[in-house]
């Protein structure tokens, strides 16, 4: 098993910028996928952001077009810990955002909803212009 708790949510204005974190705990794997999803309200739940472990040996970044070149996600193995820096913010990026593990973010960058080993309880962010 593998425990996601989310922190640095709250009430920004809108520019940001506000750092997600989601630590993991348990049995966690560093080539598990992990990134972070929303769901604001009224709407579906989507993707946001994923780093997974590339064939390359390294770690690469998957973003949903609304928040590319915007949101930087990056990763801290030693620390278990996955972090979503937020610039640029928008009243439209409102919402909870969730820290989720184990899903295929090829797909999910794609628009299909996959799903997750693991979710987290979730984060508001809520965005004032």
């Amino acid at each position: 098993q593998v425990q996601l708790v989310e922190s640095g949510g709250g009430l920004v204005q809108a520019g940001g910028p506000p750092r997600l974190s989601c630590a993991a705990s348990g049995r966690t794997s560093r080539s598990y996928a992990m990134g972070w999803f929303r769901q604001g309200p009224g709407k579906d739940r989507e993707f946001v952001a994923a780093t997974s472990w590339s064939h390359c040996s390294t770690y690469i970044a998957h973003y949903v077009d609304s928040v590319q070149g915007r949101f930087t996600i990056s990763r801290d193995n030693a620390k278990n810990t996955v972090y979503l820096q937020m610039d640029s913010l928008k009243v439209e990026d409102t919402a909870v955002y969730y820290c989720a593990a184990d899903f295929v973010p090829e797909r999910a960058v794609e628009g299909v909803r996959v799903p997750a080993g693991y979710w987290g309880q979730g984060t508001q962010v809520t965005v004032s212009s």
